[in-house]
């Protein structure tokens, strides 16, 4: 079934959004809204984007004591987001009481927020991650230990690396969801990212859902690239691993 991958609007005010947005203006898109974003901008921008009839990811990282994640995302239910996420980090109590918040914050007669747990980000390599963080496994483990943990407290699927995305289907099943970002066309840099692939790849590896950004937003034409990589996370032959219970 054809999808669309989510299109990360990085940008600071609503003037530079709509002026990305006009070339796609018509076409509904699934967007992803960030700190830099949102914090500047508030709920506003919320309203602005699905006046638009965008579809919202809420991308804020939620990473606090479980009452204070569970009273922020009762909060943040009441925007009509389609999904938000926390970090895996904050432990399962934490992840539950996010859970907790949507569901007391969703308006009656409308759908939850998807809710997403954040295991390692793509900018973190395997050396940070053991050096700084003091995690001796090694990064994948410590991903799939994540997904499991976010899988028991009820959420619905995890933000990982594509390159995590075989063994969290193994360990937590297809229908649990892998967003992935961190995706580049093969002729962009990977900047800041350690973890990165080409849609076609992130397809083939088994991702549910792609972010994209640079690729796009940076892109000389941002509307053929938005068509390229959509094209290429679509039109896809065969998995290049079979996933156990895919």
């Amino acid at each position: 079934m054809e999808t669309e991958p989510i299109l990360a609007l990085d940008f600071p005010d609503w003037n530079q959004t709509k002026a990305f947005l006009a070339p796609f203006y018509g076409k509904p898109l699934y967007v992803k809204v960030g700190m830099e974003l949102y914090f500047q901008n508030g709920p506003a921008i919320i309203e602005a984007l699905k006046a638009e009839n965008h579809r919202i990811f809420l991308d804020l990282k939620l990473h606090d004591i479980p009452n204070t994640v569970k009273q922020a995302m009762k909060g943040l239910a009441k925007l009509g987001v389609d999904m938000v996420n926390v970090h895996a980090a904050g432990g399962r109590r934490m992840m539950e009481a996010a859970l907790e918040g949507l569901e007391a914050g969703t308006p009656a007669g409308t759908s939850r927020p998807l809710l997403l747990a954040v295991t390692q980000l793509t900018s973190t390599s395997e050396l940070e991650m053991q050096s700084e963080q003091l995690v001796a496994v090694s990064l994948e483990e410590s991903v799939v230990h994540y997904a499991k943990l976010a899988k028991a407290a009820g959420c619905n699927g995890v933000v990982c690396s594509v390159h995590e995305a075989v063994k969290i289907s193994e360990a937590c099943g297809a229908e649990f969801l892998k967003v992935t970002p961190g995706i580049r066309l093969q002729t962009d840099q990977s900047h800041d990212q350690s973890r990165v692939a080409d849609p076609k790849t992130a397809r083939q590896l088994g991702a549910s859902m792609i972010v994209v950004g640079r690729s796009i937003t940076k892109a000389l034409d941002p509307l053929q690239a938005y068509q390229q990589v959509k094209k290429l996370w679509n039109d896809y032959s065969k998995p290049l691993v079979r996933n156990s219970g895919l």
